[in-house]
């Protein structure tokens, strides 16, 4: 059993109170459980507690079994002097017979609540917790409360966006609050689609947008810079167009001290990629897309209407790339312009997390709310995730629905914290 199941019943007062009692025997009444603590130190903060006709105000430090508090240490711990009730599922001192103190050496109130909890609860929290399902409620989900099931979608998208603000503004501190760096940085990860986010995140970080920038009234200087500092230029210049950039790369690397910063060509993955989705062309439609706008940090923070916003996004790349996937490959067929989709991804993965960051430093939520309303405009992302919530029933119309869904599968369902989550919590009730 973790912990967590733990913290569930103490929070939400899930036992049997009458003649509530320590393992001492004194009488016990919870007047305030706590507000639980997610930093180092004991597990609720705050509690107030009656016992034996005291009040006592302090933290709770709970374990699976008393002994587990000298196996942590923790009575030689000066972060659990404040530590008022030591609750826990089983108290097994009768085994060990060793005394539970706190580190002035006062005996430690315990409350046992393995057997003041209905054990009906515990049969359905282990059902959860070893269900083989994708979604671990799965045969349960329809009865979940619609009210219940929204109100986790939006608890599931704030803290999505929180934690991708947070990714950004750490982006913001290694670029000295530079936020069109930032937003060129993020978008770079962005351009990498996931199978190529490391290098393109790599590359970023090693060619300033300062550089590029110099250069955005020649295409084929920005190309250069781009392609060899992603270490894809063709050792063989295969034709023309090759030779130019390798000769326009040796000059500006020069310049801006390229050549030591190369991303290794083996960083780049090409197994299993349908050929829009090659490194090459998406590099080249990056370098279209820095070079027409004059501030990339501009046109996501600036635009509200999220049709402009998507077609200034779908650009094509330079004449070389509309015929070609890779280098000296021609193809028939003609290589894509950056569609509507990836547009649109653009704007849920890199639009969307730099207004939260830019709420967050300027202090203004409208950033937020502007956020918000461009996921409720975009159609929602089409992958597996969505694919199982929708088969459950769970209706996503817009790129709002789809990423809270996202969020409640990856930071709820698949690491099973059923118990932070409302549906999983109501399940167990």
């Amino acid at each position: 059993m973790p912990e967590a199941f733990l913290y569930f019943i103490w929070q939400y007062q899930y036992f049997a109170k009458t003649n509530l009692t320590t393992t001492d025997g004194d009488v016990v009444q919870v007047l305030h459980t706590g507000f639980r603590n997610h930093n180092a130190g004991p597990d609720f903060i705050n509690a107030r507690i009656l016992i034996a006709n005291v009040e006592w105000v302090g933290t709770v430090e709970m374990h699976i079994r008393t002994s587990d508090w000298l196996a942590h240490r923790h009575q030689h711990d000066r972060a659990y002097d404040n530590v008022i009730l030591h609750v826990v599922w089983q108290d097994d001192r009768a085994i060990n017979s060793r005394r539970v103190d706190r580190v002035d050496g006062m005996p430690l109130p315990t409350l046992e609540l393995g057997p003041l909890t209905d054990p009906a609860i515990l049969t359905r929290y282990q059902a959860l917790n070893e269900s083989t399902d994708v979604i671990p409620c799965a045969s349960q989900f329809k009865s979940a409360s619609p009210l219940r099931l929204t109100s986790m979608l939006d608890k599931a998208m704030m803290q999505r966006l929180e934690r991708k603000a947070v990714g950004v503004q750490e982006i913001v501190k290694e670029t000295n609050g530079d936020w069109e760096e930032t937003a060129y940085r993020v978008l770079a990860a962005n351009m990498g689609f996931k199978i190529n986010t490391d290098p393109m995140a790599q590359l970023s970080r090693a060619l300033p947008l300062k550089a590029i920038l110099k250069h955005r009234d020649v295409l084929l200087q920005a190309e250069a810079m781009l392609f060899g500092t992603a270490g894809l230029l063709p050792d063989d210049e295969p034709d023309d167009y090759g030779e130019a950039l390798h000769r326009e790369y040796r000059f500006l690397s020069a310049k801006y001290l390229l050549a030591d910063k190369q991303v290794m060509p083996h960083a780049w993955k090409w197994g299993r990629l349908r050929p829009a989705n090659f490194p090459t062309l998406r590099l080249a439609q990056f370098a279209r897309l820095l070079t027409k706008q004059g501030s990339l940090f501009s046109l996501f923070v600036g635009t509200t209407e999220v049709d402009r916003l998507v077609k200034s996004l779908q650009i094509t790349p330079s004449d070389y790339w509309q015929t070609h996937y890779r280098f000296g490959k021609e193809t028939e067929k003609g290589a894509p312009a950056l569609g509507q989709l990836a547009a649109e991804n653009i704007v849920i993965n890199t639009v969307v997390p730099l207004l939260a960051a830019y709420a967050h430093h300027r202090g203004q939520p409208a950033y937020i709310d502007r956020a918000i309303t461009l996921l409720e405009q975009l159609p929602p992302e089409k992958n597996h995730l969505t694919e199982n919530w929708e088969t459950l029933g769970l209706g996503i119309r817009t790129a709002f629905d789809s990423q809270a869904a996202i969020e409640l599968y990856n930071e709820f369902c698949a690491v099973k914290k059923c118990l932070s989550c409302q549906v999983g919590a109501a399940l167990v009730r």
